[in-house]
């Protein structure tokens, strides 16, 4: 697929900050787990927060094809950051998509500009993949809401101001029964649990959230009670896809690194990118890179198009994050012993590399989407 104009315009814009303020600190930042405030500030600035909100909401207004290339694009840089860049785009997808006027005008700038910093609530102890075994409810309390319940594994829990938190509120109703509420983190009742320390991707803070007898008010309802799986579900398919491009990014720094070492080592009186077994693992690396690109932007014009576009998410997650996980322990193969080395770029890629088939939806469940998708529609995607 060919990019446009102002698609290539962002993109270049985003390689640039990617090469000069995120990729020199990145192994620093996988050492010391560090939130890089000042990083995200100058991403805000640069409008790379929320790049599908409409401009009349205070967004840039680009399309989800944009959204893909700026996350390939920081993720190229360190993954860490595209993770920060993928969960302001899906809360600000809920905002504009299911947020009242007043929602949208008090969340969306602070959120926009990371003056408040959001967390998204699903994962419980028991309800990872299979969504409907949440326990965390919200009952009517006067006018507003009573929250109970706690939540685990979640993106931004240890820095996080702001939460949209999946709740129960009809417990025998499915998944007609769940809600999504706005949760200010400040508020009393709410405790952070400890922050997890991660194989990969080390500077995007995750951890626990405790709700107990959390009083929220009745403008903390995002849309209609009971329609929380409902909006969840709406935003998987560009949560996938954002989670494809990041996954192409890691590959592709992982393939730049190798092909420069391998004009750099030699052996046997030879540069090693003149050995066969050297040149086909670069070859399957550039394939496969280009390929998962390619469906993802594919998934993304679907989105942009407004057409049924799960099947396809699905496919580009699925085989992007494959392709970042074998291709970039390829490129630890290309450094040879030295890749195995804490410090050296492939060993981080490959660690960073291992969660994307794990988050927004673990690529067996993608495999099952796929299939279910084939049987029910046939192989048109």
């Amino acid at each position: 697929m060919v990019v446009n104009e102002t698609q290539q315009q962002v993109r270049d814009m985003t390689r640039k900050f990617a090469n000069d303020v995120i990729r020199p600190v990145a192994a620093e930042l996988d050492k010391t787990e560090r939130f890089p405030e000042e990083i995200y500030q100058q991403m805000a600035e640069l409008g790379l927060f929320g790049i599908s909100v409409p401009e009349a909401l205070g967004g840039p207004g680009f399309d989800t094809q944009t959204y893909a290339l700026v996350m390939e694009e920081l993720s190229r840089g360190y993954a860490s950051i595209a993770d920060q860049c993928g969960l302001v785009e899906l809360i600000s997808t809920l905002l504009v998509e299911h947020g009242t006027p007043e929602q949208q005008q008090r969340w969306l700038a602070p959120v926009l500009s990371l003056e408040t910093k959001v967390a998204y609530c699903i994962t419980e102890a028991e309800a990872g993949s299979d969504v409907s075994a949440i326990r965390t409810f919200a009952k009517r309390n006067g006018s507003g809401w009573l929250l109970e319940g706690s939540k685990l594994w979640i993106h931004n829990a240890p820095v996080a101001d702001l939460a949209f938190v999946l709740a129960r509120t009809d417990p025998d109703a499915g998944h007609r029964g769940m809600s999504i509420f706005i949760v200010d983190l400040h508020t009393s009742g709410v405790r952070r649990g400890q922050r997890e320390h991660k194989m990969g991707q080390r500077a995007s803070p995750v951890g626990g959230l405790e709700f107990s007898g959390v009083q929220l008010p009745p403008e903390a309802l995002l849309g209609q009670q009971g329609r929380g799986f409902h909006m969840m579900m709406s935003v998987l398919d560009k949560g996938r896809t954002g989670i494809a491009a990041l996954a192409v990014g890691i590959a592709q720094a992982g393939l730049e690194a190798a092909l420069d070492y391998s004009q750099q080592r030699k052996q046997f009186g030879k540069e090693i990118n003149e050995f066969q077994g050297v040149q086909w693992l670069l070859a399957d690396m550039a394939k496969d890179i280009c390929a998962a690109r390619l469906l993802v932007l594919f998934a993304a014009s679907k989105i942009d198009a407004n057409e049924d576009s799960t099947m396809t998410c699905a496919m580009a997650k699925c085989f992007a994050s494959d392709t970042a996980v074998k291709r970039t322990a390829d490129a630890v193969q290309v450094f040879g012993g030295i890749g195995y080395i804490q410090g050296v770029e492939v060993e981080r890629l490959y660690r960073d590399a291992k969660i994307t088939q794990i988050y927004e939806g673990t690529n067996q469940i993608q495999r099952m989407i796929i299939a279910r998708e084939l049987i029910k529609k046939g192989v048109t995607v």
